[in-house]
Formats: C-alpha cells, sequence, structure tokens
C-alpha cells in the first residue's frame, strides 16, 4: 500500500531541490556545464588541498564520472591541481581567483535561501530537518 503522506514528501524533497538548484543551474547552463561542476568547485572551495581521491569519496562518483568536469574546469582556469608536498604522486586541488568567484556565484543564492528559510521557520524546526537529512 503506498503512504500518501510520504508520497507528498518525496515530491516537496524533488520541488525543493528544484528550487534550491535553479539559479546556479541557469548559470552553469550558460557554460553547458552541470551540477557536477558545481559540486567540484564547492567542495574544493571548502576543502582546499584536497586529493583527487578524496573529492571522488566525497562525491560518491567514479573517476571517469569526474574525469570530463575536472578537465572543463582547469581549462577554464578555475581549477588547479599541485603535488602533494609530502607525495608528489597524490595530485591536490585548488580553486583560483576565478574559481572562488564562480563557486561564490553559484552558492551564494543557496545560501541566502537557507538562512532566509532558517530565520522564517525557527530553529527548531531547522534542527528537525538537519536530523532528517
Amino acid at each position: 500500500m503506498i503512504d500518501r503522506k510520504i508520497e507528498a514528501d518525496i515530491e516537496l524533497l524533488f520541488y525543493g531541490y528544484r528550487a534550491f538548484t535553479a539559479q546556479a543551474d541557469a548559470l552553469l547552463a550558460e557554460r553547458q556545464w552541470n551540477r557536477v561542476h558545481h559540486r567540484v568547485l564547492y567542495f574544493i572551495a571548502r576543502n582546499p588541498g584536497i586529493a583527487v581521491n578524496q573529492l571522488l569519496s566525497k562525491l560518491g562518483v567514479s573517476k571517469q564520472a569526474l574525469h570530463g568536469p575536472m578537465k572543463a574546469l582547469q581549462t577554464a582556469g578555475l581549477i588547479e591541481t599541485r603535488s602533494d608536498q609530502n607525495d608528489k604522486r597524490i595530485k591536490s586541488l585548488y580553486l583560483t581567483v576565478l574559481g572562488g568567484e564562480l563557486e561564490n556565484e553559484l552558492t551564494s543564492p543557496q545560501r541566502e535561501l537557507l538562512k532566509e528559510i532558517e530565520s522564517k521557520l525557527g530553529s527548531d524546526t531547522i534542527d528537525a530537518w538537519r536530523a532528517m537529512m
């Protein structure tokens, strides 16, 4: 038997995620990119020097899935790789100044949307949402 409340919740998640990603998706589409590009920028911004294997783990994607977006971001001058100081076999990832600017442009609307929602709903509701997520 289908639980109509759960089905409605699933639908709300779809709509909420669409609203959450709309602005970033539009900016990415201008470059013929997608959400993977944004996620790469996002995680490198918050983990400067992250190793490629660590990024793969955080994103939950294969090397093949990450190769194209990484190449595009490097070609655009948004990310750079450096050899790890302790282990030259490890590639560490960093955003360039342009990469940081684009990541901020993509993520700021999402950050502001969440801040606005939190101020309207209050911390108890947000704590409950975080526990659910």
